[in-house]
């Protein structure tokens, strides 16, 4: 099979302008197969971005590159309701669901399952190929061995698993926006005071050590997930399809050592060297993928 390398939905809130120059920019420079758009944390913000958003979806097709669209990763209100039937009702669009709730609007048309919906065993992969899905990407939680496992079912399943392998890990969601109560405003009137924070919020332990970060609704990991170390690992599972989580910074360039990685133009030790250069302000890590705690880096 062909390696593809996935970017994955935009998870912050930046600037609409800024975040229609992002696309521009993965449409014409970033060597990728495919590219998730959609907005998956704050149904609140999706509206901000509608002035682009046509002219993002047409740059990136004229770039030859295929286009997902991605649903909320959790459904509270209302709105996030309308919002939910409003991403799955367009027509010759491939879905990806991030919560439940969107696979009664698919009616088991072929879609995508994304790494929000909880895919642990081999019982919830016959589950979701059942219901239509040709594609799951897989919590950054799931150790090797589990990978390996459930590669052997999806194959029998006519399943691609799909892995993260760069970009802050999420870890939670929660009905409660830390972002608004941080600054002390509530979830309905928060101004949308996230945009500060294009990376998301750090938080710190009592004692000043970078523990988690904060993004609206969402709780991620204030490290940077990075598996450049465990492609190869991965290639030998069966794994094709690998997924670069946009952050501010260095994302194409991220795009562009992994391609290089992948068709092995260079080696590991190359890639390390040059993730490093370019990224966030924020040290890597892979512990969940050897069963370690997922803030540890394992060499």
């Amino acid at each position: 099979m062909k390696t593809k390398l996935i970017i994955g939905p935009n998870l912050y809130n930046w600037d609409p302008e800024i975040w229609r120059d992002f696309y521009f920019k993965i449409a014409d420079e970033a060597p990728v197969d495919e590219v998730v758009l959609g907005e998956v944390i704050c149904s609140k913000r999706a509206p901000l971005f509608n002035g682009f958003f046509d002219e993002v979806v047409e740059r990136l097709e004229n770039s030859g590159k295929k286009i997902i669209f991605s649903t909320l990763a959790e459904i509270t209100s209302n709105i996030d309701r309308r919002l939910l039937a409003k991403q799955v009702s367009q027509k010759n669009i491939f879905i990806e669901a991030n919560d439940v709730a969107a696979l009664l609007n698919i009616n088991n048309t072929p879609h995508a399952i994304g790494s929000y919906m909880n895919v642990y065993n081999e019982e919830a992969l016959e589950f979701f190929a059942k219901n239509g899905a040709t594609n799951i990407t897989l919590s950054p939680e799931i150790p090797k061995s589990a990978i390996a496992e459930l590669n052997k079912t999806a194959k029998n399943l006519n399943i691609d698993l799909e892995i993260i392998i760069y970009g802050r890990i999420g870890l939670a969601l929660s009905a409660r926006c830390y972002h608004a109560r941080a600054h002390k405003l509530t979830k309905d009137s928060c101004k949308f005071i996230c945009d500060e924070d294009p990376d998301g919020m750090d938080l710190t332990t009592l004692e000043g050590r970078e523990f988690l970060t904060i993004n609206g609704i969402q709780t991620m990991s204030y490290t940077c997930l990075n598996l450049a170390n465990e492609i190869n690992d991965l290639q030998k599972i069966g794994i094709y399809k690998f997924r670069i989580s946009p952050q501010s910074k260095g994302t194409i360039h991220a795009s562009k050592v992994f391609r290089n990685l992948l068709d092995n133009k260079i080696d590991k030790s190359e890639a390390m060297v040059l993730l490093e250069k370019e990224k966030i302000n924020a040290p890597f890590s892979n512990g969940f993928f050897h069963g370690l705690p997922g803030n540890e880096w394992r060499v």
